[in-house]
């Protein structure tokens, strides 16, 4: 018997060393290369990138078309500096305590840069002072405070706009007759202006043109429809409206609408939201004031790099305006600057 099973008993033992001396093999450790050796093989790590500024955009509103094209503009410049970039406002424009709010929250996330299109010139200004005091440079866009901590305003020239504004209608009446004007509101730069311009070129320029009332929609449609019906109802012989922005302007086109009076009264808006564009081309509307919100957008935050990186930016940059109606909507000049 011992005889018959030792060659295999030892078969097995050596099957079992030649398996400890493969284990063994196996598990014995590689030199580990030196921390600061980078493989020889192998691409060398490139550094993380550090994290992008972060400018916190505060616009006036969201409702409107000419905010959401605005915050376009900032998109593209934040692709094309480099930054982060975040917006929002307020419901309407009507919500300065809201927006009061918007600014402390982002304020407390400490960004770079603020961007800030005010919906009063008084409000924010003690805002404004914690982040002159925190070390954040302000850029203003579209309407600008009563301050001078923000180090540029990016903006239409709304005095000058309004003024077109006041030479078109006045050229539309014939020179004489009841206008009346529709204003977002009394408070913020834009608005301010704009009444401002259009009332004082009427005064000094056309003084048999009568504006027989002022109104104040919030930039909110709805309300701005009532205040031009009860504006029509109360001076039948009206001639003329002037809507000051996107919400007023549609709220007088629906009144001249729901009462009948089209092609009775000269309606000239503010804008370029496809409800006014249409409205150019269906007759309703004479013609309107075109901005450059994408360029508004952009030149804000282009402002607010060249302030972190050091660079003079000019207190006011101006953003530019155009009078676009039926016979110039289509040309290379205003296409681009009407949006959907």
């Amino acid at each position: 018997m011992k005889t018959k099973f030792f060659p295999v008993l030892l078969a097995l033992l050596l099957m079992a060393a030649l398996m400890i001396g493969c284990s063994s093999t196996a598990a014995e450790p590689t030199a580990a290369p030196a921390a600061d050796a980078p493989a020889a093989d192998a691409p060398a790590a490139e550094a993380p990138a550090a994290d992008a500024p972060y400018i916190a955009v505060i616009s006036k509103g969201f409702q409107h078309q000419f905010w959401q094209a605005v915050e376009a503009g900032t998109e593209k410049a934040a692709d094309e500096f480099g930054v982060t970039v975040t917006f929002e406002g307020p419901e309407t424009e009507a919500m300065v305590d809201k927006q009061v709010e918007m600014v402390q929250a982002a304020l407390d996330k400490k960004p770079a840069a603020l961007c800030l299109a005010a919906l009063d010139t008084q409000a924010l200004i003690p805002l404004l002072e914690r982040a002159k005091a925190e070390g954040i440079p302000v850029v203003g866009f579209d309407s600008g405070v009563d301050s001078d901590i923000p180090v540029a305003t990016a903006a239409t020239d709304n005095l000058a706009a309004a003024a077109l504004a006041a030479d078109k209608m006045a050229e539309l009446i014939g020179g004489e007759g009841q206008v009346a004007v529709i204003v977002h509101d009394q408070t913020s730069r834009t608005g301010i202006d704009r009444r401002d311009g259009f009332v004082n070129q009427m005064a000094a320029e056309y003084p048999n043109i009568e504006i027989v009332d002022i109104q104040y929609g919030g930039g909110d449609q709805l309300k701005s429809t009532d205040l031009a019906k009860a504006i029509i109802q109360a001076h039948p012989d009206i001639k003329g409206f002037f809507g000051a922005n996107e919400g007023s302007i549609i709220g007088v086109m629906n009144a001249v609408t729901e009462m009948g009076k089209e092609g009775e009264i000269v309606v000239i808006g503010y804008d370029s939201g496809k409800q006014q564009t249409d409205a150019i081309r269906s007759g309703l509307v004479a013609g309107s004031i075109t901005q450059d919100p994408i360029g508004i957008g952009y030149k804000c935050v282009e402002a607010a790099v060249m302030a972190l990186n050091g660079e003079e930016v000019p207190v006011m940059i101006d953003t530019g305006f155009h009078w676009y109606d039926a016979t110039n909507i289509d040309s290379d000049t205003i296409q681009p600057l009407l949006y959907e």
